[in-house]
């Protein structure tokens, strides 16, 4: 899709095509922070396009989400080693153990001053303190398949259950609520909230979902029901932005619903994790080996 609107869009490439990009957080420092898969590395990039590598301690640690603590650093899952890791904008790295072997995936500062994330090959959600202390809680569905998780407006955690086609509400005490989708088999994956309600995208339905604090689910078909929607986030306006993995686009939906969808120039690109910039363009992680720009 080509509307009169689109953003343009430029990619800075990071890592190169077999470090495959994944995550990507906006840090305190001003620059982009992003997962480099299949390389054991995090990039940092600036808005002009200067990247920075670390290398991490395992080089098949499997880093895939990141996002920005309480503490001034990035946090991020390791999901090859089942680990929490953590780096500081100076490039500090220390990574802690998960007492469950889950394969820890989504992550997200919560609303205690910690930072949760999801296990997709175990029935649980973890809390990994700000000194790496890690407790586990478990989720009452099997093979749910916790995926990506945000903190809500109401305090609580929100989480997709991929596999169990249902989105989840933990309290900080670990009180758990099943939300059904109405769709069979939507695959949900990325959640975010704009403040008053939760978004999500159905990787396998094509849709976006919204659901309200108290459980009132709406989805909306994307023009390309094969699109894969993957990863979403919230902007200020009150609407979000998501990658759409199959259709290789970077897609746009309103407050009110309406949704559009913007090509990425590099065919095969493999969009994942999104994220707003300090820039206030969208950054976008591109599996094929860069780093997409939207200027809105």
């Amino acid at each position: 899709m080509h509307p009169s609107d689109a953003p343009a869009i430029t990619e800075i490439p990071v890592g190169g095509a077999d470090a495959g990009p994944y995550g990507v957080a906006a840090g305190p420092d001003g620059a982009l922070w992003v997962t480099l898969s299949r390389a054991g590395r995090i990039a940092r990039v600036t808005p002009d396009g200067d990247v920075t590598e670390h290398t991490l301690d395992a080089p098949d640690c499997l880093p895939l989400v990141i996002a920005p603590g309480p503490d001034g650093a990035l946090w991020f899952t390791r999901s090859g080693d089942h680990r929490i890791g953590r780096i500081t904008p100076a490039g500090d790295v220390r990574s802690y153990a998960v007492p469950t072997q889950g394969s820890p995936y989504g992550i997200t500062a919560g609303p205690d001053g910690a930072m949760w994330f999801t296990m997709t090959a175990a029935d649980r959600i973890g809390r990994v303190a700000l000194d790496g202390h890690v407790t586990e809680v478990e989720v009452p569905v099997t093979g749910g398949m916790p995926s990506m998780i945000t903190t809500g407006p109401d305090g609580a955690l929100w989480f997709t259950l991929n596999q169990a086609n249902a989105v989840g509400r933990a309290t900080v005490q670990g009180e758990i609520t099943i939300h059904p989708l109405p769709t069979r088999d939507a695959g949900p994956v990325g959640i975010t909230s704009d403040g008053t309600r939760l978004w999500f995208v159905e990787i396998a339905a094509g849709q976006v979902g919204r659901i309200t604090t108290d459980g009132a689910v709406e989805e909306l078909p994307l023009p390309d029901r094969d699109a894969r929607p993957h990863a979403i986030c919230a902007t200020v306006d009150g609407g979000c932005w998501f990658t759409e993995w199959g259709g290789n686009r970077v897609g746009h939906v309103t407050a009110d619903g309406a949704i559009t969808g913007y090509d990425l120039p590099t065919p095969g690109s493999e969009p994942h994790g999104l994220t707003v910039g300090p820039d206030g363009a969208v950054w976008v992680a591109l599996e094929s080996g860069a780093l997409a720009r939207l200027e809105r």
